[in-house]
């Protein structure tokens, strides 16, 4: 296996990280805060599926579709402090929309070659992910941190500890 074709497979591993975590939360659960300044997971999943959508886009534009903006709307800055279950997609939509975009970002991935992995990206994505190589490394460990915080929220709901 070359270290493209595990970053590959790094991207799908981490989509079912991401999908055993949550699998037993409620529409509930996915609105609980484990502290009063923390995101909920409803708008940590929203904001993932923009940024990685964004950060795909400035290597490959058009690679990965973003939701509809009125979907992506939800999930700005300004929205993170919104409770009401009504404001926000159900969980089953934003793990559709979520799994769209990973299924495209692998998509992108697989054409890759070991030339493409130092092609530099622009500005902002360029200032952590200077790289497509960067780039197709950092995706996962965006999620992955995201993913860590959703793993204190299962303790304070009292969920099995997973991992």
């Amino acid at each position: 296996m070359t270290i493209l074709e595990a970053a590959v497979d790094g991207l799908g591993r981490n989509k079912a990280f991401l999908a055993g975590t949550l699998g037993d939360f409620s529409q509930a659960d996915m609105l609980a805060r484990p502290h009063p300044k923390a995101n909920h997971v409803t708008w940590q999943i929203g904001h993932l599926i923009g940024a990685e959508a964004r950060m795909v886009n400035a290597a490959a534009p058009g690679a990965v579709p973003l939701p509809p903006a009125s979907f992506m709307d939800k999930f700005k800055k300004e929205t993170a402090s919104i409770d009401d279950p009504a404001f926000f997609p159900k969980k089953e939509e934003l793990l559709e929309a979520f799994n769209k975009g990973r299924d495209a970002t692998i998509a992108w991935a697989s054409t890759l070659k070991e030339s493409d992995m130092s092609h530099p990206l622009p500005e902002p994505v360029s200032r952590f992910a200077p790289t497509t190589g960067h780039l197709l490394v950092s995706i996962p460990v965006h999620v992955a941190m995201h993913i860590g915080q959703f793993q204190v929220l299962r303790r304070v709901l009292g969920k099995p500890v997973m991992f």
